[in-house]
């Protein structure tokens, strides 16, 4: 004990006066900022520093920009911490050329808007114009031309539900096949209402049924593989599959035919 060393109380106070005031000065301090933090954030809310300042769009093909920003209902003087996604989403979603959406909010001040549209499956083409069908079978105004064709025209079709069959016939085709497509005609007969004939861009001829369209036309790569190149003729897929070379008389009737529907087009 008598080795020990003793602390005075006069000694220990100024020591527990200076740790006391460090931590007061450090509770001031952390409270002056987060003052000042708050004082920033109010400022910030209430300035246009908090506003939606640019608003990128991608994905859009038929859909102009300035048609889903206003659908949006977003705007530069739209605060960016009031911007509901799926509000958004929701409001988008109502055109009928959207399949789908995503939002995303970029800080400080970008939103993008994410758009898929529905595919254009095909073209009724009808009294000069083209209408457009979505692989949903939804038929849009028509277009006075086509300035570079990017899915088969169906040519002179006026069942509406027979085309919204025939479009998820051909949503459900690889592209390959589909980009091989010219035009496809209704052509029924007394055994067959939904009898049709397709004329492909490399010179066949396709004769099939609607409902079976799309399972029979995924064969078509690997039946025109084992075929002539330079012999053109029908490839019947109404029941089995089989190969019918044209002869004369057919091939000048096709020559007519193609130069009859170009000329319409034009």
């Amino acid at each position: 004990m008598e080795n020990q060393k003793v602390i005075s109380l006069e000694d220990r106070v100024p020591k527990l006066k200076e740790k006391r005031k460090r931590k007061a000065n450090r509770q001031f301090i952390l409270f002056i900022m987060i003052f000042f933090t708050l004082i920033l954030l109010i400022i910030y809310l209430q300035t246009p520093l908090s506003k939606v300042k640019v608003i990128k769009v991608e994905g859009a093909v038929n859909i102009t920009e300035d048609t889903i920003v206003k659908l949006s209902g977003i705007t530069t003087n739209t605060s960016f911490w009031k911007v509901e996604k799926e509000e958004v989403r929701a409001r988008l979603n109502k055109h009928k050329l959207i399949k789908d959406v995503q939002i995303e909010k970029k800080f400080p001040h970008t939103v993008l808007i994410k758009v898929q549209e529905f595919k254009r499956v095909a073209y009724v083409f009808k009294n000069s114009s083209y209408y457009p069908i979505l692989e949903n079978g939804d038929l849009l105004p028509k277009q006075s031309q086509l300035i570079v064709p990017d899915a088969p025209l169906l040519m002179e079709w006026d069942d509406s539900e027979l085309i919204q069959d025939m479009a998820l016939q051909l949503k459900q085709l690889p592209s390959g096949i589909t980009n091989a497509i010219s035009e496809i005609h209704h052509t029924p007969v007394k055994t067959d209402d939904e009898q049709i004939t397709v004329y492909m861009n490399d010179g066949f001829e396709v004769i099939a049924t609607i409902h079976t369209f799309a399972q029979k036309m995924k064969s078509y790569p690997n039946i025109i593989s084992q075929l002539d190149r330079n012999v053109k003729g029908i490839i019947h897929l109404e029941v089995g599959s089989y190969f019918e070379a044209y002869n004369k008389e057919e091939m000048e009737k096709r020559d007519e035919e193609i130069q009859k529907n170009e000329q319409a087009e034009n």
